[in-house]
């Protein structure tokens, strides 16, 4: 069998799944060479959206809890949201959770090609269920109009599958499901944001927020990239209401540098939004049951047809069941399909974490 590449979490069209199944070798850097102009085809509209808003990933890894000075702006935005949700009643006593939920996805807008699409933005339905051990072992299933995309951690290498790309591992390490961190887990948005830097102050709806900032460290973007696309930032922001302390929006950007030999270089910019919504409490603790997430794409560089070619998409999320300390839930449950643990990229994963 031949060695399994691993994959970036972009965007993929039905018709690229066509080839790539028998080529099994995939890299961001070669999807935008060859099939970005298929972003833009209509039939391919449910598999971008699967495959950029489906399962991302936060774009940092859960590190130690860090609190350098306890006395800092930052350290004290995250004890007030660890209060407030209650963390410190799960740390210890939590070993697992479950939640299920159901999801809309609509690409909404298309602009820079000098003509939008014809007629209403068609929403897809469907539902999700998500398990989780600590943050480095989950597994998450996403079903939309027939459709299933499956994407999981077993604590050493991140991976993804979709019905159109088969099994494929994740570049940049073990890092949280984003999803989690939309308000669902808050012992994780607490250790993920426990290094940020309280950037100021902003609005947002009624409530008056404090600004958390993450940059992702430059180790981290030299191992999510590759020969021909770099990634130059990638980072995080989150909101925290002033008044009650919870997490209220969740942003992220990154910006990645294409250049193929002999070709001008080209830049893909994703930028996801999530407004987290309807805190409820779950066994003491306080969950986000509800919100909505934007996602922009951006393309430009010299050399294009046009100068900015923005798509935009949108996710709306409810969740219907929360529970804690799943009976039967084991390490094993979270093992990767077998094409992901034969692939080189996972053997040498693998022998690094044992070390």
């Amino acid at each position: 069998m031949a060695p399994l590449a691993p994959l970036s979490e972009e965007p993929i069209s039905e018709e690229d799944s066509k080839k790539s199944l028998s080529k099994r070798s995939h890299s961001f850097s070669s999807w935008m060479r060859s099939h970005l102009p298929l972003l833009f085809n209509k039939k391919s509209d449910l598999r971008i959206l699967l495959s950029v808003i489906g399962c991302p990933l936060s774009p940092v890894p859960v590190l130690p809890m860090q609190f350098k000075n306890v006395a800092s702006s930052a350290q004290y935005i995250i004890q007030q949201f660890r209060a407030t949700t209650g963390c410190a009643k799960i740390e210890g006593s939590v070993k697992s959770m479950y939640a299920a939920g159901r999801v809309g996805l609509v690409m909404r807008a298309e602009a820079g090609r000098g003509r939008g699409r014809g007629g209403a933005p068609e929403t897809h339905g469907g539902c999700f269920v998500l398990w989780q051990m600590a943050p480095g072992m989950w597994l998450v299933e996403l079903a939309v109009a027939g459709h299933q995309v499956v994407a999981g951690s077993d604590g050493t290498v991140p991976w993804r599958r979709t019905p159109w790309l088969g099994a494929h591992a994740a570049r940049g390490g073990v890092r949280p499901l984003r999803r989690a961190l939309q308000g669902l887990d808050p012992v994780t948005i607490a250790a993920v944001f426990s290094p940020a830097e309280h950037v100021g102050e902003k609005q947002i709806g009624e409530d008056h927020c404090f600004i958390l900032k993450l940059e992702v460290d430059a180790s981290i973007l030299s191992s999510l990239s590759d020969g021909t696309a770099e990634i130059i930032k990638h980072g995080m922001v989150g909101y925290f209401s002033q008044k009650s302390g919870l997490l209220v929006q969740l942003e992220d950007s990154q910006l990645t540098r294409i250049q193929s030999p002999g070709a001008q270089a080209t830049y893909w910019e994703t930028t996801i939004s999530s407004t987290v919504e309807d805190y409820r409490q779950v066994d003491g603790v306080m969950i986000a049951h509800a919100g909505r997430s934007t996602v922009s794409l951006i393309r430009f560089g010299i050399g294009l047809k046009v100068s900015r070619v923005v798509t935009q998409m949108e996710e709306t999320w409810a969740i219907d069941d929360v529970v804690f300390n799943v009976p039967g839930l084991s390490p094993e449950c979270f093992l990767p399909p077998e094409e992901v643990q034969r692939s080189r990229f996972y053997e040498t994963a693998f022998n690094q974490n044992i070390q």
